[in-house]
């Protein structure tokens, strides 16, 4: 048994506790898969490095409209591919050497673990950790359904398919969401023909109804998209590729072939692999470590002493720069226990890197009339085309809107949901404004927004908020 005054499951964002303030303590780090967690090894990081090629492919399609001749004419998916892995496996490599044998006062145990107390830990290698303080960072990964099938070579998650040893020609997409969207956008203008099977009726269902609809509507003319299908069983041909049934409405049944079948069906934590449960830890109904504010495991809805959780494992957002925030708000409650600082959860932001982009904080506008239902205000409601200022004419943009939600009274701000060319970046002055309590007319009418930039779009759409009809 070994002793530490720190234990830290997992090396994503967990990562960034080992600060300066623990350079006289000692520390374990257990990562029992590749150092450096998602988001730099299977997530946000490599998939972006794939979305900007992506969206260099599809440029060619926009440019000709505004009669610039372009063309795409191929993919070199092998150099694509190395490229991006390369660089991402390289610092996962220099993060663990560094962990593992630079740091005196750091241990790295390389290797999954669960509890077998509120803070002593056995590795599946037989060590025994104890410490002063437990935190658990161990994150999330890739659910797969029970569909006869799926454990063919042909498929893959969002974990292994961007490593591919050549590029499909034909791939099946089973889900609707972030990253079934994120992938058809990238592997689609690259090259591959894109099936999704996608079991309800709408993809990104949830998000904001007027982003869900129309995202749909602009899917099916990028994509071959299957709403209300569902697959029911994979099986392997003879010249290697995959054969899917698919269960569709009223009974229809349909197949679809595919060199490759990747599985978007969302991610769940990694509780139930760390013991969370078996420890007596609280967990949420849908199995993530519950915390409070201040990021403190729970028991019988009380704090365990020592024991936090940061996160995918423990947050319903699964989402980077949550897990960031999270990360530093445990860095100071650790070495601060008696002025605990809360995590600030109000307004997270989310994108969806697929095309047309999307950005969203706050509520949806179902939420917000549910929320003036209860409190007796009013809700105004605002929609902007993209097409309807300076640059969009310049880009001849026809699906790109900012749908803004607002308390219509006061101005604040309740939501905004954005679609269309980045979105992710013209919806940060919105984020802002929400956390610093800057209201809808005063942020549209109190500064200079830049002529003829896309962000006059943002501008417009908080100069015309407006009541819904109901």
């Amino acid at each position: 048994m070994t002793h530490y005054d720190l234990a830290i499951i997992g090396s994503g964002s967990g990562n960034t506790l080992v600060t300066p303030e623990w350079d006289d303590k000692k520390i374990a780090i257990i990562e029992g898969g590749t150092f450096g967690g998602t988001c730099l090894n299977v997530g946000c990081i490599p998939t972006k490095m794939l979305v900007h090629p992506a969206e260099l492919a599809r440029a060619a399609d926009d440019a000709g409209r505004l009669g610039v001749d372009l063309q795409h004419t191929g993919t070199r998916w092998t150099e694509l591919r190395d490229r991006i892995f390369t660089r991402i496996d390289s610092i996962s490599e220099a993060g663990r050497v560094y962990r593992a044998d630079e740091l005196e006062r750091v241990d790295l145990f390389e290797d999954d673990v669960r509890f077998s107390d509120d803070r002593t830990l056995l590795t599946t290698t037989g060590a025994e950790i104890t410490a002063d303080q437990v935190v658990i960072a161990a994150g999330s990964r890739a659910v797969v359904p029970d569909i006869p099938g799926l454990d063919l070579p042909q498929v893959h998650t969002s974990d292994t398919v961007m490593r591919l040893s050549e590029q499909p020609r034909r791939m099946l997409i089973i889900g609707g969401g972030y990253i079934a969207a994120e992938f058809a956008h990238i592997f689609s203008s690259l090259g591959t023909e894109v099936t999704l099977a996608v079991r309800s009726g709408q993809m990104l269902r949830s998000l904001d109804d007027t982003v869900s609809e129309r995202f749909t509507e602009s899917a099916r003319s990028q994509w071959n998209v299957l709403t209300e299908h569902q697959v029911s069983r994979l099986d392997s041909n003879a010249d290697g590729s995959v054969t899917a049934a698919l269960a569709g409405p009223d009974g229809t049944q349909l197949q679809v072939r595919a060199d490759v079948v990747l599985v978007a069906t969302g991610r769940m934590p990694n509780s139930d692999r760390v013991g969370a449960a078996a420890a007596g830890f609280d967990l949420t109904d849908d199995g993530r470590v519950a915390v409070d504010a201040f990021q403190r495991v729970l028991r019988k809805g009380e704090p365990v002493p020592g024991v936090w959780a940061l996160g995918d494992i423990s947050s319903p957002f699964q989402l980077k720069h949550v897990a960031n925030h999270e990360a530093r708000v445990v860095s100071h409650n650790l070495l601060h226990p008696d002025e605990l600082h809360a995590s600030d959860h109000r307004y997270v932001p989310a994108a969806v890197f697929t095309r047309p982009q999307i950005a969203t904080v706050g509520l949806t506008e179902e939420q917000a009339l549910e929320r003036a239902e209860k409190t007796g205000s009013r809700v105004a409601v605002a929609v902007q085309q993209y097409g309807s200022t300076a640059y969009g004419w310049a880009m001849e943009d026809t699906t790109g809107m900012v749908k803004v939600i607002a308390e219509e009274d006061s101005g604040i701000i309740l939501g905004a949901h954005i679609m269309g060319h980045e979105a992710s970046n013209l919806i940060q002055p919105i984020i802002q404004a929400m956390h610093f309590g800057l209201d809808a007319f005063t942020m549209a009418r109190g500064q200079y927004w830049i002529h003829p930039a896309l962000s006059e779009v943002v501008e417009n759409a908080l100069l015309s908020l407006k009541a819904p009809s109901t």
